[in-house]
C-alpha cells in the first residue's frame, strides 16, 4: 500500500493577487468607457433640447411677429409640452438666454428671446464650452 502526498486544495496568494489585478484593470477600462459614453450621450441630448428650443422660439416669431418675452410662453402657448432640462446642469432653470437687437426704427418695442444657450460652463470633447452651443 502507497501513501500519497495529501494534496491542498485552493488558490495561492500570487493566484489570487493576479487575478485581482485583472479584474482590477478591466473595470478601469470599463469605467472609463462608460463615463464617456454618458458624456457623449448628454452632449446629444443638450443638441437635441436646443434645436427644440430654438425652433419653438423661431415658430413663435413665426406665429405672433414677434419673440417670447420668457420661455414660460413656449410651454403656455404650447409651443412645447414642457420647458426641457439642460442635461449638463440638470435644472429646467439654468437656460441663459439672449434678447433680440432692438429695433432701431422702434426703440421702444419690447425685445424678446431669440436665442437659448445651456447654463454649464463646462467644455465638450472639442473644447467649446457648452453655454456657446
Amino acid at each position: 500500500m502507497r501513501l500519497t502526498p495529501s494534496r491542498q486544495r485552493g488558490f495561492t496568494l500570487i493566484e489570487l493577487v493576479a487575478v485581482m489585478t485583472i479584474l482590477a484593470l478591466l473595470a478601469t477600462v470599463g469605467l472609463a468607457g462608460y463615463r464617456h459614453k454618458t458624456q457623449m450621450a448628454r452632449e446629444a441630448v443638450l443638441k437635441e433640447n436646443l434645436f427644440q428650443l430654438n425652433h419653438a422660439l423661431e415658430q413663435f416669431r413665426a406665429d405672433r411677429g414677434k419673440y417670447p418675452s420668457n420661455l414660460g410662453a413656449l410651454r403656455e402657448l404650447h409651443y412645447l409640452r414642457d420647458i426641457p432640462v439642460d442635461p449638463m446642469t440638470r435644472s429646467k432653470d439654468t437656460w441663459q438666454t439672449e434678447l433680440e437687437p432692438p429695433d432701431p426704427d422702434n426703440p421702444d418695442a419690447e425685445v424678446g428671446i431669440f436665442r437659448v444657450r445651456s447654463g454649464s460652463t463646462d467644455k465638450s470633447e472639442d473644447g467649446i464650452p457648452y453655454n456657446e452651443w
